[in-house]
């Protein structure tokens, strides 16, 4: 018998048995496929605060990105690139949204600096109204990064091993029962990811995450890198918000350590087809070479398409299910999964230990703050974590915000 098992080996999994297993817990980690084989293994790797508006969802990106520089000392492996990020804008009209969008953001803590995009990127479109550069933005490979945090968490690890039931004592969850036999623990994590939803509907919980599908074109490794930060239109964030079903593009475009240069990015909800769409690749090409013209005539080597695990009111589902003792929740982070693994992580340890939503602050590292007014499970007029709104003022080691979980609580849907 372990204390934990996670279900789910993406990144969101993985964070939470690297932290579970820093706590002190005995971990299993069971997945269907293998590790990073699902929404991870599709991602491009986003550490972003900059496409997040304030509230809690900007709060837990926050944390994470100093998580993120820690675990890439303590870790490592994984490619961190903290090159930060740079939004730009096509119009007068849409840099002044973008402008006062990140003056709110900045009033939460996180850096932007309104400049002119051709200092920053020398190829990229001439003629652009203007940018805002973010420098806390970062990118890591994901899959190496869940498969270093699973590593480095000495979590027992079972690939192509599917959930078939949640093991019950009474109300309470106590293990999960697999086609190759039960496993008994002290709790179940959900981190299923696109498959959250089933999992949820093993313990007769309805947790509404739905798959959104998103297309990435990657090119020929090229012999001098034409891309330095992470660069996309400010139409990604409000596609990132928005509810429709059918397609959305923008235009996002970023190198890697490799030479190839990721295209993205697409949203739209069409179940789990995997087929390529053609026309939205086409798209995505034409798109990133309005944006970067010196893309034009470079080879596109592959294209492929992930789910991004999307919740209808846009945020994670974070904590423990009271209508199934001993079932949490990590999941429904849309596409902000990988930059938000290491706070959900985090904080999916803290109350497993605690037994309850965290009180106090959280640093970080993971160690207890300066006391503070615990959760009390009401929501805070500042829509934050903190009584004040406030969130880690550089993203970096030593803030500690007060963690108020009530906005991810799967509860809302009840």
């Amino acid at each position: 018998m372990s204390d934990v098992v996670v279900i789910g080996a993406g990144v969101v999994g993985a964070a939470c048995a690297f932290y579970a297993a820093r706590a002190g817990l005995s971990v299993v980690v069971v997945d269907q496929g293998t590790v990073a084989g699902g929404t991870t293994g599709a991602g491009e790797g986003n550490v972003l605060v900059s496409d997040k508006e304030p509230g809690p969802e900007l709060d837990l990106a926050l944390l994470s990105s100093g998580l993120w520089a820690e675990l890439a000392v303590a870790v490592g492996g994984f490619e961190y690139e903290p090159k930060g990020g740079l939004v730009v804008a096509e119009t007068p009209e849409v840099l002044t949204a973008l402008t006062g969008l990140a003056a709110k953001q900045e009033s939460s803590g996180v850096r932007a600096a309104v400049v002119d995009p051709e200092e920053y990127e020398p190829h990229i479109a001439r003629g652009l109204a203007g940018g805002v550069y973010y420098p806390q933005d970062a990118q890591v490979q994901p899959m190496l990064a869940a498969a270093r945090l699973l590593r480095a968490s000495g979590a027992q690890v079972r690939t192509g091993v599917r959930v078939t039931g949640l093991a019950r004592s009474g109300d309470r969850v106590v293990g999960v029962r697999t086609d190759e036999g039960d496993l008994r623990a002290g709790a179940v994590v959900n981190a299923a990811g696109t498959w959250a939803g089933d999992v949820a509907a093993l313990a007769g919980v309805n947790l509404p995450v739905l798959p959104r599908r998103g297309f990435i074109l990657v090119t020929e490794p090229l012999p001098e890198p034409l891309i330095r930060h992470k660069v996309y239109t400010a139409a990604y964030v409000t596609n990132v918000a928005s509810e429709d079903e059918g397609l959305e593009t923008s235009a996002v475009v970023e190198g890697t350590p490799a030479g190839t240069v990721l295209i993205g990015a697409s949203r739209e909800r069409v179940g789990y087809d995997r087929n390529i769409a053609y026309p939205v690749l086409a798209r995505l090409a034409e798109q990133a070479i309005a944006l970067f013209p010196a893309l034009a005539g470079r080879q596109a080597i592959r294209a492929y398409c992930g789910f991004r695990p999307y919740c209808p009111d846009h945020l994670p589902v974070i904590g423990p299910d009271p209508r199934a003792p001993g079932l949490y929740h990590a999941t429904g982070h849309e596409g902000a999964g990988i930059g938000l693994a290491p706070a959900t992580g985090l904080l999916i340890s803290q109350l497993l230990t605690s037994g309850s939503s965290p009180s106090g602050q959280v640093s970080p590292s993971g160690r207890p703050g300066p006391s503070g007014s615990g959760s009390s499970g009401q929501a805070r007029s500042s829509g934050g974590f903190g009584p004040s709104g406030g969130s880690n003022e550089s993203g970096e080691s030593g803030a500690s915000p007060d963690l108020d979980l009530f906005p991810f609580r799967p509860e809302r849907f009840a």
